[in-house]
């Protein structure tokens, strides 16, 4: 008899053991299928590309951006997936690029460039760039559910559109402000690459096309465009 009783209590303890492995694997099952949405932020170096002769990037020429992040997995490891997003960049670049208004014979109002010389004091000579911006990314990543401590490698495509920008020239003479000035190109795309460990990423994006649209110096068109290179990072 006391045989019998250990068997029905042997029994029983693997019959809730096995309970327990059930409703842990139901569990698994449930949280296997998250998502790596996320809000991200990153912070960058502006490097101006194909510039005008004589033309200098002066101090360090800040860029940001932040945004939101929906991650779309595409197998059932979910270790590969698209995202698209939503957020706002903003770009300071420090030059000497001198911009002024001046007006025509007809009475119209144009805004003229010139590359100010070395002998030129000043203070303060910087154009700032404010954007919203729409992200669309191919992801890799060997995260599981259970860790977001991974490797990753994001690339991806992002379109943003100029909702305000602003010049300001500064000397013991004069201060110029332009704000929303129409030689800018509204809209600015690019291709960008972001990979890490974790938190941490580098990042680099390219814009393909130019800052201006139809500014000109010597009668020649300015046709920058921008590198940036820096850290961005995902937050859950």
């Amino acid at each position: 008899m006391k045989f019998l009783i250990k068997i029905f209590i042997l029994f029983s303890f693997f019959s809730v053991f096995a309970q327990d492995i059930k409703k842990d694997s139901v569990v698994v099952k449930v949280d296997s299928l998250y998502r790596e949405d996320q809000f991200y932020f990153n912070f960058s170096y502006g490097n101006l590309q194909k510039i005008p002769k004589d033309l200098n990037q002066i101090k360090f020429s800040p860029a940001i951006s932040v945004g939101f992040l929906r991650d779309f997995p595409l197998n059932k490891n979910r270790t590969f997936a698209l995202a698209i997003g939503l957020g706002y960049a903003a770009t300071t670049y420090n030059h000497n690029l001198y911009q002024y208004k001046s007006v025509d014979v007809s009475g119209n109002e144009t805004r003229e460039y010139e590359i100010l010389s070395e002998d030129i004091f000043y203070q303060k000579n910087k154009q700032s760039l404010h954007y919203l911006e729409i992200p669309f990314e191919i992801r890799w990543r060997n995260s599981t559910f259970a860790s977001h401590k991974f490797w990753r490698i994001y690339t991806g495509f992002k379109v943003s559109y100029l909702f305000f920008d602003k010049y300001k020239f500064v000397n013991d003479i004069q201060t110029i402000v332009i704000k929303n000035n129409p030689d800018f190109n509204k809209l600015h795309y690019g291709c960008y690459i972001s990979a890490g460990w974790t938190t941490w990423n580098a990042y680099v994006y390219y814009g393909l096309n130019s800052i201006f649209k139809s500014a000109k110096i010597d009668g020649q068109d300015i046709k920058m465009n921008t590198l940036n290179i820096g850290l961005q990072f995902y937050i859950l």
